[in-house]
């Protein structure tokens, strides 16, 4: 087993296509319109979907927000510079809410960003993780 794609439902699809693509540097992998069901899908990542987990983008026709609630967390995104990823996001429009440094009570360099629908991105630095991932 593996994972596919996380989704998220956004209220702007174009906004977000922008988003994920212009100011993360993801490419548009696949876009379909389902009219029957009035509803959008694109999937964008950094990879294809065959080699990597992917984000569905849901676009509801019709519906332009939608609450977060209090349970949804964050994408983790490895960067090679938190600093230099903070500050390329901030150069093409986006929205840091965490600046790079250091995570609290560790030495994990970490940053947020927050998408237009106000998803949070925590960047981590490569390298810096005080746990290893499989594989690694």
């Amino acid at each position: 087993m593996r994972i596919l794609h996380t989704m998220l439902r956004v209220g702007d699809l174009d906004r977000s296509i922008d988003f994920y693509t212009r100011v993360l540097g993801m490419r548009l992998l696949r876009r379909k319109d389902y009219p029957d069901g009035k509803f959008t899908l694109a999937f964008v990542g950094f990879n294809t979907e065959d080699k990597a987990a992917v984000l569905e983008l849901t676009y509801n026709w019709g519906v332009d927000k939608y609450e977060l609630g209090n349970a949804y967390g964050h994408i983790a995104i490895e960067v090679e510079d938190a600093y230099r990823a903070c500050e390329a996001v901030k150069a093409n429009g986006g929205v840091v809410t965490r600046e790079a440094g250091p995570m609290k009570h560790g030495s994990t360099v970490i940053a947020f960003v927050q998408d237009p629908d106000g998803y949070k991105i925590e960047f981590i630095q490569k390298g810096t993780a005080g746990w290893s991932r499989g594989g690694d």
